[in-house]
C-alpha cells in the first residue's frame, strides 16, 4: 500500500531523553509535563514531554513512522511509545528490520551477505577493543545482536590517538566507529539505518522521507530523506553538519523533541 510520508526517527536524544539529557533551564515550576517512555530494572528511564506524546500520536495517524536505533531489538521493546506498535521499525542501525514487531529475515539474509562479502568478522573487532592496555577506558565491552560491537567507556581517560587509530583500523576493515555519551560503536559499514529507511520506502512505495536524529550515525538517515531535522545537540552539532533540506531546533533537550514533532505534523498533516 502508498503511503504518502514515511518519518523516521531516532530515539534517544532525538525522541526521549534520559534525565542526565533533558537540558531543562529555568525555574523548576515552569519545566514541561513528562511522560515515562522507558522503565529500565524498575525506575524510570527516558521521557518525552506530554505535548510530544500527543503530537506522535498525531504524526502516527498521519504517516508511516519508523522509529530507527542503534539500540537492539531488546533496548527497543522497552520504549513503550504512544499508539500501535509500528508496521516497520529500525533496530540496531539497521542490522534489524522489525515488520509488525517481528525481524525481517529477507532483510537479515541480505545484510548477511553483504558483510561475508565486504567487512572483517566482529570478532576481529572484539579482540582489538579487549586488549588489556584499554581497559583503562574500555570499562565494558558488548556484542548487539551478534552485528557489531559496542563498549561503555571513560571519556575522559580515552585518548584522542586511541580513537584515532580506531577509525583508521575499522575503514580498513569494513567498519565505522561512532561515539555518543559514554558508548562506542563500531559498525560494519552495510549496517547503517540509511539503508533500512530505504527498504522502507521501497515497500511502502512512499515518495516523501521525512527523518530525524542527532547523531553520526543518524547522517545517512537524514541525507537519505527528502526533509531531515536534527537538535542542536549531540554528534551531528558538535560536528556543525549542515544541508540544505536540514532543518535545526531552536532549543535543545527534551523540548527539541517536542519541536521536532511539532514541525513534522506541520508537514504531514498541515492545517
Amino acid at each position: 500500500m502508498s503511503t504518502p510520508y514515511v518519518v523516521a526517527c531516532d530515539l534517544d536524544r532525538t525522541l526521549i531523553y534520559s534525565k542526565n539529557s533533558l537540558w531543562l533551564s529555568g525555574a523548576d515550576k515552569d519545566a514541561p509535563a513528562m511522560v515515562v517512555m522507558e522503565v529500565y530494572e524498575g525506575a524510570p528511564l527516558s521521557f518525552m514531554t506530554r505535548a510530544a506524546e500527543a503530537l506522535l500520536v498525531s504524526v502516527k495517524a498521519a504517516a508511516t513512522f519508523v522509529p530507527a536505533t542503534t539500540r537492539t531489538q531488546a533496548q527497543y521493546e522497552r520504549v513503550q511509545l504512544p499508539g500501535p506498535v509500528p508496521d516497520y521499525a529500525i533496530t540496531s542501525n539497521g542490522g534489524v528490520l522489525l515488520h509488525h514487531g517481528v525481524p525481517d529475515a529477507a532483510w537479515n539474509a541480505q545484510l548477511t551477505a553483504y558483510m561475508a562479502a565486504d567487512c572483517a568478522p566482529l570478532e576481529v573487532i572484539e579482540a582489538h577493543l579487549s586488549k588489556p592496555e584499554f581497559a583503562p577506558w574500555i570499562l565494558r565491552l558488548r556484542r548487539a545482536e551478534d552485528l557489531f560491537a559496542y563498549a561503555i567507556i571513560d571519556r575522559d581517560a580515552m585518548p584522542e590517538a586511541f580513537l584515532a587509530e580506531l577509525v583508521e583500523l575499522c575503514a580498513t576493515a569494513g567498519w565505522s566507529v561512532s561515539v555518543q555519551g559514554r558508548k562506542l560503536y563500531c559498525v560494519p559499514n552495510p549496517i547503517n539505518k540509511a539503508a533500512a529507511l530505504a527498504e522502507v520506502a521501497r515497500r511502502t512505495g512512499t515518495e516523501h522521507v521525512i527523518a530525524a536524529g542527532d547523531s553520526l550515525l543518524d547522517q545517512g538517515m537524514l541525507d537519505f530523506a527528502h526533509l531531515a531535522y536534527r537538535p542542536i545537540h549531540g554528534e551531528l552539532h558538535d560536528a556543525g553538519h549542515l544541508a540544505p533540506h536540514l532543518r535545526l531546533t531552536s532549543v535543545r533537550g527534551v523540548l527539541a523533541g517536542e519541536e521536532i514533532l511539532r514541525e513534522i505534523l506541520a508537514e504531514v498533516a498541515p492545517a
